[in-house]
């Protein structure tokens, strides 16, 4: 359930309430009682990850873990695989 803002035109309150998507805005102000509340809008929060599972090291399953680092080994360019040659002067 969200946090929803809240302020009164009327006396200038501000405050936060936390309510479900499906509640309507509220009206009255808490404080002087008057049908003058306007819903702010916020930035939100940022999403936030939370439990297991993020990370090749969180797999329940060794066989999906080893798979998953099969697959990040061949996605990944080979460097090594190309013989470097070093730069030599040609004589003429």
């Amino acid at each position: 359930m969200p946090t929803y803002e809240y302020a009164c035109s009327k006396c200038g309150h501000q405050f936060e309430q936390f309510q479900s998507m499906r509640d309507l805005p509220l009206k009255k102000c808490p404080k002087c009682k008057k049908l003058a509340l306007k819903r702010l809008i916020g930035g939100g929060a940022g999403l936030i990850f939370k439990g297991s599972g993020f990370y090749i090291t969180d797999y329940k399953n060794k066989g999906m873990a080893s798979s998953a680092a099969a697959e990040s080994k061949a996605a990944t360019p080979k460097a090594a695989e190309a013989p470097a040659k070093a730069a030599t002067p040609t004589k003429k």
